[in-house]
């Protein structure tokens, strides 16, 4: 399993799909309830894509999966996601 990067290792991929840094979006953990900036979170990198985990209490927040002609986002562990303007 590689080693996890920072949250701000998502600024490329979901460059494709969000206008804003989305590094800078702020998400509420379903786990714990933290509230934090997703470049805080713990990211997993796979050669599908990434594993999102909480900074806090490491549940997952996210899973980003690059196809070829698509991105898969699943945000299961997010009560919600703030993308700012």
């Amino acid at each position: 399993m590689p080693e996890p990067v920072d949250g701000n290792s998502l600024a490329g991929p979901l460059s494709e799909l969000f206008s804003a840094d989305i590094t800078l979006a702020v998400a509420r953990c379903i786990g714990c309830g933290d509230v934090s900036e997703l470049a805080r979170a713990t990211v997993y990198p796979d050669p599908t894509g990434y594993v999102v985990r909480c900074g806090q209490c490491d549940d997952v927040l996210m899973v980003v999966v690059e196809e070829p002609d698509s991105i898969c986002l699943e945000l299961r562990g997010m009560s919600w996601l703030r993308v700012p303007r």
